[in-house]
């Protein structure tokens, strides 16, 4: 049997009191208890503690808050802390003190809300740089969780430079500035740029303090516009103008230059208050007016690309930066107000010919009517006057009808040379933009390229032979077919038109003649010359009248004469017979008496 080590009582132990309850110690009771309540941490529910993290995986982490039992979190309310580890002090929001398990219920996630808005006005007030973790992307920027919060990160705020991909962003812990809060309604606004910008400031005034002009460094191709270029000179931007990418016309920058690219530029001009650097591309190689062929002239024809165009003109090239214009002037003969648009269009392949070179201002003129024969130096030729022709309508005046014989050679039909028999009081009655119309050259003035025609005078003046058919006097059947003011057109035949005035519109009845009525006019006037027919329904009937009353008076003036030797004869022969009647009688009686 092992030896037992000897144990010997202790002599100043009071078992009495033990056995009663009491001890006697250096240290008393209360203060053993406050001791041993300090062990423990008094915690209520809905209540922010501090924990340490003591043991986690890859789905749980373990917090002690310093209570009789430890909490369980999920991993994912740590996401925005990838660097977390065992050892680390986390907030840690109390749910539950004790569920159906008897578990410690804890929330990260609750905590860092509860205090997040605290935290993000203070990192705002003091200028703090925090970590954010990037959830997702939305439109225009990303989402970012900072302390639990959902914060706004715009697309312009991650980097100084364009963002081509946003999507490698996702699932990054960085850090930011809190750079806006929206109070009400509970927004914040982060930003990533703003904290290398103050770095960036500094490089941009070193390298602007080192600029010259005419000084050509390397850059690297940042972004590109629809108006130039940007160009990252190592820690400063400057922008290439979409005119100094070449001497010849760029209508996009991206057919000279691509994403990444590393040129040398030369510096144009710079602005140390606005930190603008102005570069150029296309000054690094010789102008190309200065190597245009010294034998070229006015007068002599080249090719060329057109490569814009205007309403005015066409500007083509000649020669990779060389251009010409072409005014639209010298694109056709024609007279006509048009559209270069009409003639050509970007893209064009043409010849022209050089009107103007002038090789200090470097501009050139350029003209492609020249390349044919001007129409009107064989005008006299080809259009003598009194030659027929078939023209095409173009435009409309007041007083004519302008028309193309062909292109560059046009004329003018004054409205009077029309018709000789219709009245006409604007051309758009007699024919129509783009029709043909048959003309005779009634007078040519080359100078100022303009040619008189007529339509008419390919008849014969009808009015020679309507002399002798409408004579002073003469009666013909009319239609009435316009109603004015001063009287009536008439519709008579052959064509013509006549005119009457109202008195001479009354009707037998004393009732005015109305449109489209027909009747019989008489023609009072006839002028030939301003070919006028005047005409009178009332004549008509008024004549005729007065004709029968007169011949009724003459009836009656013989009548009366007739009448007066028969009314004596047949009183004469009433007195002989009633005398001979008496001579009988008296006769008769005497031989009475006698018996």
């Amino acid at each position: 049997m092992a030896d037992l080590k000897e144990i010997k009582p202790v002599g100043d132990f009071n078992w009495d009191a033990y056995e009663h309850g009491e001890t006697n110690t250096t240290v008393s009771r209360e203060d053993q208890e406050k001791a041993y309540d300090n062990t423990l941490n008094k915690v209520t529910d809905r209540e922010v503690v501090e924990g340490k993290v003591i043991a986690m995986n890859k789905r749980e982490v373990v917090v002690n808050i310093g209570y009789k039992s430890d909490g369980i979190i999920p991993l994912n309310e740590f996401r925005y802390n990838p660097e977390l580890k065992v050892g680390d002090t986390v907030e840690v929001y109390i749910e539950n003190q004790e569920d159906k398990k008897g578990q410690l219920i804890l929330s990260h996630k609750k905590a860092r809300a509860t205090k997040a808005w605290d935290r993000i006005n203070a990192a705002l007030e003091n200028q703090e740089i925090i970590k954010g973790f990037i959830k997702c992307r939305t439109k225009g920027g990303m989402i970012v969780d900072v302390f639990g919060i959902e914060a706004f990160l715009p697309g312009s705020q991650i980097d100084v430079k364009p963002i081509r991909d946003y999507d490698v962003f996702v699932g990054k812990t960085m850090e930011f500035k809190v750079v806006k809060i929206n109070q009400e309604f509970k927004n914040v606004v982060v930003s990533h740029k703003a904290l290398i910008e103050a770095e960036l400031e500094q490089q941009k005034k070193e390298i602007i303090g080192k600029l010259q002009k005419g000084q050509v460094l390397e850059g690297t191709v940042k972004n590109i516009t629809s108006y130039g270029v940007f160009i990252d000179l190592g820690g400063v931007d400057g922008l290439i103008h979409i005119t100094d990418l070449s001497w010849g016309r760029v209508s996009d920058p991206h057919e000279v230059v691509q994403l990444d690219q590393k040129l040398n530029v030369v510096i144009l001009d710079f602005d140390e208050d606005r930190k603008r650097i102005a570069l150029g591309l296309k000054q690094l190689t010789p102008h190309p007016w200065d190597a245009l062929d010294a034998n070229l002239k006015v007068g002599d024809v080249v090719k060329g690309k057109v490569v814009v165009m205007a309403d005015y003109g066409a500007f083509v090239e000649i020669a990779p930066g060389v251009e010409g214009l072409i005014h639209v002037s010298e694109m056709s003969w024609s007279q006509h107000l048009r559209s270069a648009q009409d003639f050509l269009k970007v893209g064009d392949e043409v010849e022209a010919v050089i009107l103007t070179l002038d090789r200090e201002e470097r501009k050139m003129s350029l003209g492609i009517k020249q390349l044919k024969p001007d129409p009107w130096e064989t005008i006299e030729e080809k259009y003598p006057v009194g030659s027929k022709h078939v023209a095409k309508v173009r435009n409309f005046t007041n007083f004519g009808v302008f028309v193309e014989l062909e292109e560059g050679v046009d004329g003018l039909i004054h409205i009077s040379d029309l018709s000789w028999t219709k009245k006409i009081k604007h051309p758009s009655e007699f024919t129509q933009i783009g029709a043909d119309i048959d003309v005779i050259v009634l007078e040519i003035d080359k100078e100022n390229r303009r040619l008189s025609l007529g339509h008419k005078q390919l008849e014969e003046n009808p009015w020679d032979v309507f002399e002798t058919v409408f004579t002073v006097g003469s009666v013909h059947d009319g239609q009435i077919v316009e109603m004015l003011d001063k009287g009536a057109v008439v519709s008579l035949p052959y064509g013509v038109e006549g005119f009457a005035t109202p008195k001479h519109l009354v009707k037998e009845d004393g009732t005015q003649a109305h449109m489209d009525e027909k009747l019989p006019f008489k023609v009072i006037e006839f002028n030939k010359d301003a070919k006028r027919i005047i005409l009178s329904h009332s004549r008509t009937w008024e004549e005729a009248k007065g004709s029968e009353q007169k011949v009724e008076r003459k009836s009656k003036r013989a009548s009366k004469k007739d009448e007066t030797p028969q009314i004596q004869n047949q009183a004469a022969t009433t007195t002989l017979g009633d005398l001979n009647t008496l001579a009988a009688l008296k006769e008769q009686m005497e031989k009475d008496n006698a018996k």
